[in-house]
C-alpha cells in the first residue's frame, strides 16, 4: 500500500456535494454520423475531494472535463457546480462562472515565454476589477503555495518541466476557485517532477479544500487521488476509495 493510501482517511462528517451530474449524455456529429461520447453519466463530488479519472483513449474522460469545467455543453441531462446549473447558463453566465469557480491544468503547461512567472501567474486576474498592486500580492502568494517564490521573476525557458506546471497550478489557484481540473498534468514530466506537481494537488485538498478532478493514464499518478472513477465506453464503472472500498458510480 502505498503512503498516499495510508495517509488518506474518511472524513469524520460527509463533505457537501459540489459537483451533481444526473443523466448526461454527450453527442457529436461528424460527417453525418453521430459519434456517442456520454451516456446516461450520473456522478457526484464531494466538495474538497480529489478523485482521479481514468479510462482508455476515446472513453470521453476529456469531454466530461469540459463539461464539469463549463468549456463544454451536455447533449441532456443535468449538471450542477457549487450549486449552480451550469447547463442552462448562457455563454457569458459560463464565462463569469469559470473566472470564479474552476482553474485549470493541463498537460502542456501553456506559459507565455516572454512573461515572467509573476507574471504569468497574475494573467488570469487582469480580467478583474483588482488594481495592479492586489494582483500582484495574490500572485506572490500562489508562487509562494506552490513553492516558487525564489523563482519569481525567472522566465519558462530557466525553468524545469516540474517547475513551470508548478507555475501552471499557481496561475489555476490565483482567483482562489473551489474546483481545479487537470488534463494529464504530470504527462510531459519525468518522475520526480510528477510526484512533485501530485504532492501539490494532494496539498491544494487536503490543506486548502479545494475539489480536484484529474484525468490521467498514469496508474502512480492515480494512486495519489482519494477516489479513482473508470471511464469507458461513455459509462462510469466502480468507483475506487484510497480505503480500498468501491461503490458504484453510476
Amino acid at each position: 500500500m502505498s503512503n498516499a493510501k495510508e495517509s488518506y482517511r474518511e472524513p469524520a462528517e460527509k463533505a457537501p456535494i459540489l459537483i451533481r451530474v444526473k443523466g448526461v449524455t454527450r453527442t457529436y456529429t461528424r460527417g453525418g454520423e453521430s459519434l456517442h461520447v456520454l451516456s446516461g453519466l450520473d456522478l457526484e463530488i464531494p466538495e474538497g475531494s480529489f478523485q482521479a479519472l481514468m479510462g482508455p483513449s476515446g472513453s470521453g474522460k476529456s469531454t466530461l472535463l469540459h463539461l464539469l469545467a463549463g468549456l463544454d455543453r451536455p447533449t441532456s441531462g443535468t449538471i450542477e457546480v457549487a450549486g449552480k446549473r451550469i447547463d442552462t447558463m448562457s455563454e457569458g453566465e459560463l464565462a463569469k462562472f469559470r473566472a470564479e469557480n474552476v482553474g485549470f491544468v493541463f498537460q502542456s503547461f501553456n506559459l507565455i515565454p516572454v512573461l515572467t512567472a509573476l507574471e504569468n501567474v497574475e494573467l488570469p486576474l487582469l480580467l478583474t476589477k483588482l488594481g495592479g498592486a492586489e494582483r500582484r500580492r495574490r500572485a506572490q502568494t500562489a508562487l509562494r503555495v506552490v513553492g516558487l517564490e525564489d523563482r519569481m521573476n525567472h522566465l519558462p525557458r530557466q525553468l524545469s518541466g516540474g517547475q513551470e506546471q508548478r507555475v501552471a497550478i499557481a496561475r489555476a489557484i490565483v482567483h482562489d476557485p473551489r474546483l481545479i481540473v487537470a488534463d494529464e498534468p504530470t504527462g510531459d514530466l519525468d518522475r520526480a517532477s510528477a510526484d512533485d506537481v501530485l504532492r501539490l494537488l494532494t496539498k491544494l485538498s487536503t490543506e486548502l479544500k479545494k475539489t480536484i478532478l484529474m484525468v490521467t493514464h498514469d496508474p502512480a499518478a492515480a494512486e495519489r487521488a482519494s477516489v479513482r472513477l473508470h471511464l469507458d465506453k461513455g459509462r462510469l464503472g466502480v468507483a475506487e476509495r484510497a480505503s480500498g472500498e468501491g461503490e458504484e458510480a453510476t
